[in-house]
């Protein structure tokens, strides 16, 4: 009896998650219309909080320095580091600041150093003289390397003075190494193109941490503490805020920022678990919508930040599958013939692997080289990937109950 609960349980939520997805993937398919006008200058600061980041720094830097933009600055937040960041930074060129953290203030999550980095730019004196309006702050991972057209395809969303935040695609640089890093790249493309491409038409775009793009005005209207909170996911409670605010936030889909794919499983876990127990604090953030958003994007965002109760039920289902196979195995033995015919194994085929043929479309593209039916072949695979969600919420669920809160970084190779 409890078996049989957990399985259509898990199989409910299945079909509710399929017909919502379904619906995201055909508004996805709407073109965002062109925006016309003229150009209007505006200064863009790359943010860049760093924590021992000397491998991938670097490279990073050269991409912003390097970029055909004719106003821009990045600023490095050295988080205590103890190896060779600073000096990086310090050697990257005249358009590059440095602002170094020390103990104990630092090291107290990514949103804490994010924050103390616009403080020191507004104290620094660097942006006198520069409307807030005009001033686009761009979030990058120290690993992140951004596409040379990111600015020219970025500057039109914000020509809209209501558009508080855009959010450009996320690839792994390293996505042929391994079918690990792969299947990151594709997570990332299917979230991208499906997901936040529909939510443009909603009203209820997140922002990814990695890429994210902010009117610096937006940011001001998020509290003299800081725009961003102690969160270990402090993107999506910036975004969530952004919205609350009345400020639209966009999708852009012609440019991305390329990060490294995590080549560890246990790393891997071990960075979904950071996500996911980030999804669970932002529990506290339903108030503010219910009261805040519009409800076309409230009921967007509430389903959103149900996805980590719903992840935890649905890793029932696997093992609730399996115990109900095993069952019927057994009855079979004992009554001399099999129970089922081959085709009782099309449902839950079906079930689980429909959306591998859409993700698979999406994929190929943006991966022309891999082709079509590759493409759909490592969709099949990516379903299993999904798999990590479980063992990572689990793991997230136990550290939240006992109080865990540290940020755990991801490490650099």
């Amino acid at each position: 009896m409890i078996v049989d609960l957990l399985l259509w349980s898990s199989i409910s939520i299945i079909l509710m998650a399929g017909c919502y997805n379904t619906g995201l993937f055909i508004l996805s398919r709407r073109r965002t219309p062109r925006r016309k006008g003229p150009r209007k200058e505006r200064l863009y600061v790359f943010l860049l909080a760093c924590l021992n980041e000397e491998q991938v720094l670097a490279e990073s830097l050269a991409r912003i320095t390097g970029l055909p933009a004719g106003n821009f600055l990045a600023l490095v937040i050295d988080d205590a580091s103890d190896d060779r960041t600073s000096e990086i930074a310090r050697a990257a060129g005249d358009q590059v600041l440095l602002h170094r953290r020390e103990l104990p203030d630092a090291r107290r999550g990514k949103g804490a150093a994010l924050n103390d980095g616009v403080r020191f730019l507004t104290e620094s004196g660097v942006l006198e003289g520069h409307d807030p309006d005009d001033v686009i702050v761009c979030v990058v991972d120290a690993d992140g390397r951004l596409d040379g057209h990111v600015v020219q395809s970025v500057d039109p969303f914000f020509d809209d003075p209501r558009t508080g935040a855009t959010q450009i695609c996320v690839r792994m640089y390293n996505r042929r190494s391994k079918l690990l890093a792969r299947l990151q790249d594709m997570e990332f493309v299917v979230y991208g193109d499906v997901f936040q491409s529909a939510r443009r038409f909603i009203g209820s775009v997140g922002m990814g941490g990695n890429g994210q793009f902010m009117r610096l005005s937006a940011l001001h209207t998020l509290g003299p503490g800081g725009p961003w909170s102690d969160s270990l996911t402090e993107d999506l409670d910036l975004g969530v805020r952004l919205i609350a605010k009345g400020w639209a936030t966009q999708h852009c889909t012609t440019a991305s920022v390329s990060q490294q794919a995590v080549l560890s499983l246990r790393r891997l876990v071990r960075q979904r678990s950071r996500w996911f127990q980030g999804h669970l604090q932002s529990a506290g953030l339903v108030p503010l919508i219910l009261r805040e958003v519009p409800t076309r994007p409230a009921l967007d965002l509430l389903y959103h930040l149900s996805s980590p109760v719903l992840i935890l039920l649905t890793s029932l289902l696997p093992l609730s599958f399996l115990v109900a196979l095993g069952g019927t195995a057994l009855a079979s033995v004992e009554a001399g013939r099999a129970l089922v015919s081959p085709m009782w194994l099309l449902g839950p085929y079906v079930l689980s692997f429909t959306a591998a043929y859409a993700y698979g479309f999406v994929y190929a593209k943006r991966e022309r080289d891999l082709g079509l039916v590759r493409s759909v072949l490592v969709a099949h695979v990516f379903v299993f990937y999904g798999y990590i969600w479980f063992a990572a919420g689990w793991w997230g669920l136990w550290r939240m109950a006992t109080g865990k809160t540290t940020w755990l970084k991801t490490a650099r190779t």
